[in-house]
């Protein structure tokens, strides 16, 4: 069981690629880890076992974040007994296609989950927080949210849609010592950028090369477990000078 000495950090999204990385960042850095996910429970347990292995505690909760109900019969009970130290708000898909070709179907999944997963877990969660009047929270956005891309729409729409919203979140949680930031990733490796053209992209690059999940997990570590904390309500890229 977490003990109440031990930090806890709830990683939405953390079986695999960015969110992997900040669950594992994060375990290191002391925190026992309360991580979701949807459907791939083997890699779940990949990262449960290697949380386990630096000594902190790893509880798997397996739903929907687009789905309310669900996240709140997952999230609810737990946040009421311990308020989260941390929260990372990782889930995030991608459908992408050509606005005049994209379908409803394409546009609402990836709303409802980018956006409305946002909404959905933070407002489980928040109250908790309050009550005791700490806590940081991070939101991955996306370099497509700063600057768009063509053929995300979708996806620019609900990255660009959770940089307001925690912008908005900031000035409503600030007095209650409650940190709220977004980390906004560039091209980073993972499964989710398999099909960019990267021979394109790589010279458009300043430092000349993709990010890593540990390049985003580093900045995200800093901003959950940073004792001298000054920042709030901003948006950190990393993304190699990609975009500024």
């Amino acid at each position: 069981m977490t003990t109440e000495q031990t930090k806890v950090a709830l990683v939405v999204g953390g079986s695999r690629g960015i969110g992997r990385a900040i669950a594992l960042r994060l375990a290191q850095s002391g925190f026992d880890i309360w991580l979701t996910y949807q459907n791939n429970t083997a890699a779940a347990e990949e990262v449960k076992t290697a949380i386990e292995g630096l000594g902190r505690v790893c509880d798997l909760l397996k739903f929907d974040v687009s789905d309310y109900a669900a996240t709140k019969a997952a999230l609810a009970e737990k946040a009421d007994q311990r308020a989260p130290d941390a929260v990372v708000f990782n889930a995030g898909i991608a459908r992408d296609n050509l606005m005049v070709w994209m379908t409803r179907e394409e546009w609402d999944a990836v709303i409802s989950t980018n956006l409305g997963g946002f909404y959905n877990v933070i407002h489980t969660v928040l109250f908790s927080m309050l009550r005791e009047k700490r806590g940081r929270i991070v939101v991955i956005s996306s370099t497509s949210g700063q600057v768009g891309q063509a053929g995300q729409v979708n996806y620019s729409a609900s990255k660009a849609g959770l940089i307001g919203a925690v912008k908005a979140l900031a000035r409503e949680v600030g007095k209650k010592k409650i940190y709220v930031n977004v980390v906004a990733p560039g091209v980073t490796e993972t499964e989710m950028v398999a099909h960019l053209p990267k021979e394109q992209i790589l010279p458009l690059i300043p430092i000349g090369r993709f990010g890593r999940a540990e390049d985003v997990a580093s900045v995200v570590n800093f901003l959950c477990a940073e004792e001298h904390m000054y920042i709030h309500g901003q948006v950190i890229g990393v993304n190699g000078g990609l975009a500024t």
